[in-house]
This record gives C-alpha cells, sequence and structure tokens, in this order.
C-alpha cells in the first residue's frame, strides 16, 4: 500500500473552510487505497478531537508535530504568526524527511521548498497565485514539484510562469452523504429554530468582504416585498449562517434596525446540511473586488448544489467553472440591483427553481471527494 504523508502548515482543528477541505481529502485519499497520515503542527486550540469535529470515518492517522506556538499583541502578532509558520515549516519538514512516504502533498509551500532540497515526490495543492510567492514557484518548477490547482484561472496563471499545461485542475467537493440528505423544508426548519411561515434566503460562509455578504445585506436592506402572496404568508428572512467572532460583532453593527434578518453566526459542519435544507434559496454573491474571486473553487457552492435549492451566485470566471445558466441564477457581481433581480426570479418562478435544483444536484455528483482523489490519484500515477 501506497503512503501518504499530507503536510499541514495551519492550526487544525479550526472552524475555517480549509480544516474542512484538508479533513475530507485525506478521508478521500485512505478511501482510494492510501495509507494517510496528516501531520500538522502543535497550536493551542480548544478543539481536540480532529475526527468527531469534522465528523468523518477515522481511517487516516493524524501526528501533530510538536512546535513553538506563542501570541503577541496587537500588530506584533502578525509577526508571531510568520515567525511560528515558518518554525513548524521546518519541523514538518524534518519529519517530512524522514517519514518513508511514498508522496508528501501540502497546500503550504515553506514544507514543500525545504523538502524539495531532499525529495523528489512532493505534490504541491495551489489555492491561488501570488507574485509575493514567485520565489517557491521558482524551486518548485526547477524540481519538478507536481501541482494540483483548485480553478482553471489559477492554472493560466501557472502555465503563463512556464509551468506545465500537463497540472491539474481539481475543484474542491463535497460529501454527498452529508448534504445530500432526505428531509422536508419543514421538518429542517423545525429542527434549526427557523420560521416556517417565511420564504427564506440564506448565506451560509465566512463574512469577508470578499465573500460578497455585505452585498446581500444591502439588498436584505433595500428590499421590497413586491410580491403580494409572500407578504400575506409572512414575508422573507435574509439569513446568514457563519463568521468569526470578530466579523460576527461587525457584521451585525451593520445589520442593526433590519427586521428581516438573522444572523445566526458559527454552526457545526455537521448541522450545515440541516440549514442549507431549511432554506428558499441559497445566495453565493462573491466580490469581484478582490483577486482571490476569480481563484477561489468556495466549499459552500458544492454544499449548495447537493443540498438540491436554487442558487442565485455572482457570475465570476470560478464561479463559471462550475455553474451555469442551466443550473443556477448568475447575476452581476457587487451589483445590488442584479442580485436582488436574481432573488425576486427565483421567487416568482418555481418552475426555473425546480430545474435549477435538479440540474445542480445531477452535476455535483462529479464533484466528490472521493472523486477528486482519483483523479489526484491517477494524476500520480496510481492505479485503482
Amino acid at each position: 500500500m501506497k503512503k501518504l504523508l499530507y503536510l499541514s502548515n495551519l492550526r487544525l482543528p479550526t472552524e475555517k473552510a480549509y480544516g474542512i477541505q484538508i479533513a475530507e481529502m485525506c478521508s478521500a485519499f485512505a478511501g482510494i487505497g492510501l495509507e494517510v497520515l496528516l501531520a500538522y503542527p502543535y497550536r493551542k486550540n480548544p478543539h481536540r478531537d480532529f475526527f468527531n469535529y469534522y465528523g468523518i470515518k477515522k481511517n487516516f492517522k493524524i501526528k501533530v508535530i510538536p512546535a513553538v506556538d506563542f501570541y503577541l499583541s496587537g500588530s506584533l502578532d502578525k509577526i508571531s504568526v510568520v515567525v511560528k509558520s515558518f518554525i513548524s515549516a521546518l519541523f514538518l519538514a524534518f519529519y517530512g524527511l524522514f517519514s518513508g512516504a511514498d508522496f508528501i502533498y501540502s497546500r503550504d509551500e515553506w514544507p514543500i521548498y525545504f523538502l524539495s532540497f531532499f525529495k523528489n515526490n512532493l505534490i504541491f495543492e495551489a489555492h491561488r497565485f501570488s507574485p509575493k510567492r514567485k520565489s517557491f514557484y521558482n524551486r518548485f518548477k526547477k524540481k519538478g514539484v507536481r501541482v494540483v490547482v483548485i480553478s482553471e484561472a489559477i492554472k493560466k496563471d501557472f502555465v503563463k510562469f512556464g509551468f506545465p499545461v500537463s497540472i491539474l485542475v481539481a475543484h474542491d467537493g463535497v460529501d454527498m452523504d452529508l448534504f445530500d440528505v432526505d428531509i422536508p423544508k419543514e421538518e429542517a426548519r423545525s429542527k434549526t429554530n427557523l420560521p416556517k411561515d417565511q420564504k427564506i434566503i440564506m448565506y451560509a460562509g465566512h463574512l469577508f468582504d470578499w465573500k460578497g455578504a455585505d452585498v446581500l445585506l444591502e439588498v436584505a436592506r433595500n428590499f421590497e416585498f413586491r410580491i403580494s402572496d409572500f407578504e400575506k404568508k409572512g414575508g422573507i428572512l435574509f439569513v446568514f449562517v457563519g463568521g468569526t467572532e470578530y466579523d460576527l460583532k461587525q457584521f451585525k453593527k451593520k445589520a442593526e434596525g433590519l427586521s428581516n434578518t438573522l444572523i445566526l453566526g458559527q454552526k457545526p459542519h455537521k448541522e450545515m446540511p440541516l440549514f442549507l435544507k431549511a432554506a428558499d434559496i441559497l445566495v453565493l454573491p462573491n466580490s469581484a473586488s478582490n483577486k482571490i474571486s476569480s481563484y477561489t473553487s468556495p466549499l459552500k457552492l458544492f454544499e449548495y448544489m447537493a443540498s438540491g435549492r436554487p442558487i442565485v451566485a455572482s457570475n465570476l470566471e470560478s464561479i463559471g467553472e462550475i455553474l451555469n445558466q442551466n443550473n443556477a441564477i448568475l447575476v452581476k457581481p457587487d451589483d445590488n440591483l442584479d442580485l436582488s433581480n436574481g432573488i425576486i426570479k427565483a421567487l416568482e418562478h418555481q418552475d426555473i427553481c425546480n430545474q435549477i435544483s435538479a440540474k445542480g444536484l445531477e452535476d455535483v455528483k462529479n464533484y466528490t471527494w472521493q472523486k477528486r482523489a482519483e483523479r489526484i490519484g491517477a494524476y500520480l500515477g496510481l492505479s485503482f
């Protein structure tokens, strides 16, 4: 059995999406027959039980690498993060050096960089392309590090930089067993304590500016109930699920005075299928103002599709690699009016919602974590 060592130079477990992606991929790699070990540095963390936190099968092993962990106050904390990251990357690379793994896989540049002086079995998974990281890319190109990217847009930039066109695009994925749950909307609302007499427009995810949650909040602020039937049935409620403690505080301030908005904060990932099933419409309002939006392959996109609910999404290049007019309603990014019109279109036309929901559910079956692991395995020359 081939051994794969996954090096993560990040705090785990974490409430952020990268933790879900890493956990799911390690489980999926194990599911295709690899012996998987996930190694990450020690960090102070209230969450200790990795497998329970992510609700995944315990089909791979974990190694917590001893590492320095300290924090500085105020703006100096950015310095502590850089220093800790550099030191823990060294420790991870040293562990990888003597691991005996057939493949060493990471989405973090520093461990791969250090190991590139000694190993030639390295795979780097890129979630963006940054000019600030060109020294890493030059080294990876020179040493023949194999590269996996999460979108076509990232691949284009790597190919322009001189990497071979054979680098693999592997979009993110979803656990269909978790998100394709057979539960009526009314029951999902009972379990999540959401009102049954309102149309629910839901956003699930972090509240960073580039995610576009602020745009949806402005839509909620300016929304007019143009359809009398909805008013009679209790109106429309905009529900936001997710966000860090700091971002939530700021976002709630922006939403003060809105009676049609409910901000729930972070929920355990294993509860998200119920929240998505409780919605009438799911919104993916990513902004075009930040370069990262052109690279992203958001987990919630695939979770939205797997929930079988209609999606209203920003018409961005990265989003368009997965969504189209057949499986979503696409709107102009950063445009409150167009987003509002897209939501109203979904509310007014149940036939369109049924069509795009069914097509989205069909299409997302090509984007499971298992299939992603199989594509990466084939890229590495493995046979199943």
